[in-house]
């Protein structure tokens, strides 16, 4: 019976699995290794939880972040990580301090900074990882 209990508390109404109260894991990748590690620990400042042939697992406020070891890889055109901070102007200063250069696209209204306004009000700013993968910091 208590088998039942704990699937009716995983299945949706129409039978799928709800994810609604696990925790997510973010991925992104890395084809070196000890970069990745110095960027995201040394420059971002996140905890290492494991580094191993396979992966550099870090905890990201509360939520995994895996940077897989991968022997190619053609980063995304996209943001692939992004996070919220309570005041990206302070955030991008620190960060470039550290060396993070800010991103600067055609066609956006960005400030000095390399800030963007979204129409929805909040503040964006991106830059690149060690294997060029794009990051972003929002303010809402």
């Amino acid at each position: 019976m208590l088998h039942a209990i704990a699937d009716e508390r995983i299945m949706g109404e129409n039978g799928g699995a709800m994810l609604n109260t696990a925790r997510l894991i973010a991925f992104a990748a890395t084809t070196d290794g000890a970069k990745a590690r110095q960027f995201y620990e040394g420059v971002l400042g996140l905890r290492v939880i494991s580094d191993d042939a396979f992966a550099l697992a870090l905890d990201a406020n509360g939520t995994m972040l895996r940077i897989q070891k991968v022997g190619d890889l053609s980063p995304p055109p996209f943001t692939t990580l992004g996070w919220e901070v309570s005041d990206i102007s302070a955030t991008v200063d620190a960060l470039r301090k550290s060396n993070v250069a800010f991103e600067t696209y055609p066609g956006m209204d960005q400030d000095e900074r390399g800030i963007w306004r979204a129409p929805s009000g909040a503040r964006v700013a991106w830059f690149k990882d060690p294997d060029g993968n794009t990051l972003s910091l929002t303010q809402m």
